[in-house]
């Protein structure tokens, strides 16, 4: 492969890369801040119940070894 194709290739790769970049539709302020906030209570809520979960498996453990 000859340097010239290689440097067809770079700049073939990166023009598309471009392109795409100019087809994103960014969300609004609003839009981004109440997806923010959902996904924050619902990580927030998995992690309690994970936390639950593993505390009644650790009290069922106990209770088994003793």
């Amino acid at each position: 492969m000859s340097e010239n194709a290689k440097t067809e290739k770079k700049t073939g790769f990166f023009a598309g890369v471009k392109s795409e970049f100019k087809k994103i539709v960014w969300p609004k302020r609003d839009q981004l801040v109440k997806e923010t906030v959902a996904v924050s209570v619902v990580t927030l809520l998995l992690a309690a119940i994970i936390k639950l979960v593993d505390m009644v498996m650790q009290t069922g453990i106990a209770v088994l070894i003793k």
